[in-house]
Parts: C-alpha cells; structure tokens; sequence
C-alpha cells in the first residue's frame, strides 16, 4: 500500500491478509490461492504488509475490550491514512471485525468475504470457475459462524461450489442451524475446557456422515479444526479439508 501511496495510485481493493493468513503454514495456502484468483482476473489489489495488525477480535472475544480499541484505533488510522474504500478478506473473524464492529470506533469501509468477492467476480466475467477435477466430487460446506449465523452470508460459498460443478451434499447442522467448529470467541488459542468429546470432532462427524472426499471450508480457522477433526478420526488419507479459494485454483491445476 505504501508504494501505492508513493505512486499516486489508488488500489481497487485492500486485502486484509489477517494473523491466520500470514502466519499459519496451513493458512498460507488459501492466500497464497486467492492472490493467484486476484492476479489471474487482473484485480489490482494491495495489501498493508508490516502495516497491518491483528483486527484485535481474538482480544475482543476473549474480553480484553482495550486492547481490542488500541489494536483497532490503530489499524483504523492506518486504513484511513491510506484512503481505504474497500477491504476483502479470507477469514470471517477479520471480515466481521472490520464490517460490523470497526463503525463504532470511527471505521467506515465496504469489507467483503473472499467467497462474496468471488461471487461478484464471476457475476461480472472477471472470473471464470469450471469444475475441472471436482467435478461430480461429493462436498460437504461447513458453514462459518461468522460468515453465516454473524452475517447471514449462506449462498456465496455455496454458489462457488455449484460452478466447480461439485455434488454438494449439506450435513444435517448447516447454514442457520450451522454447528461451529469450536474456533471462535478466540477459542481457537487454547485448549478446550474437559467434556466428554471436542466439539470439532463432534462437526466433523457431521460431516463424515455424508460421506464427502472433501469437506469445503471459508475460514482458516475452520480449516484448522475440521483438519483435525479428519485426523482424529484417522480418515486424513480419504478426506481432504479445502478452502474454496483453493478449490477454484486447484481445478484447473494452476
């Protein structure tokens, strides 16, 4: 975005690559993925690089509301400093942080999930998807909390899996009556509390009872739990937990 700056230019778009997207090995493939998808439909797009911050949901979540308004007054001055419009993003946590909760700190930006994104692309011609090697494949979509119950955002995805020409087969907890993965409410960072059964081994029970070969995922976190899931059922050799970024690249085998 810097350079951007020093050029006089204006992105059409600001990815907001979020902790997950940039630190997690897993996660970095989905980036990784959706920066092909921008750079092969010519979206001229930026990213704050060292600039940016954690959105400050994980803090939030856990209930440290200070240092949720530091992390994010802080990213709001950089983000506006920089005449920011639009922002889309890969993880749900970011998108609803930056679309629902930054507002009331002084942050106003249209933010987009990368499936909805993605869904504008191929409504406009900016980006074609073809079923390729998943098609006819049995998928599962595991709704995220904060894409679907959060924001209400059930069809993008959705509309994704059905142009990769995909059998989708919905688990019997899905879209409004969704089961989370056990990820949010910064969850994702410690260890369950004891119980009879991990509440990601109990979604992706759900999920093996349809008997998908991949379990279709919108949210690194997600990806992270249900990845888990698969192994503590030991089917990590029948079923593989994708991104649909990854999905649309990996078609075509790019």
């Amino acid at each position: 975005m810097a350079e951007y700056m020093a050029q006089g230019k204006q992105p059409e778009v600001l990815f907001w690559v979020g902790c997950a997207g940039s630190f997690d090995d897993r996660a970095k493939r989905i980036t990784k993925a959706f920066v092909k998808i921008l750079n092969k439909s010519n979206i001229d797009f930026a990213v704050l690089g060292a600039e940016e911050s954690c959105t400050g949901d994980p803090a939030k979540r856990a209930g440290n509301e200070f240092l949720y308004q530091m992390q994010a007054m802080m990213n709001i001055q950089v983000l506006d400093g920089y005449n920011i419009k639009k922002i889309v993003t890969t993880c749900p946590h970011c998108f609803n942080t930056l679309k629902n909760e930054y507002p009331d700190l002084g942050g106003n930006y249209e933010v987009m999930h990368h499936t909805q994104f993605l869904k504008d692309m191929l409504n406009e011609g900016r980006l074609k998807v073809e079923g390729g090697k998943y098609k006819g494949k049995r998928i599962t979509f595991h709704d995220p909390c904060y894409l679907g119950r959060a924001n209400n955002e059930y069809e993008a995805p959705r509309e994704l899996l059905r142009k990769l020409e995909v059998e989708l087969i919905e688990m019997n907890r899905c879209k409004s009556n969704g089961l989370c993965c056990g990820a949010g409410g910064a969850q994702m960072f410690k260890e369950p509390e004891p119980g009879n059964k991990d509440i990601n081994v109990e979604r992706t029970e759900d999920a093996l009872k349809v008997k998908p070969s991949i379990i279709a995922a919108a949210c690194p976190f997600c990806n992270t739990m249900m990845t888990d899931g698969v192994k503590a059922k030991e089917k990590e050799g029948e079923i593989e937990v994708l991104d649909i970024a990854e999905m649309i690249i990996n078609a075509e085998d790019i």
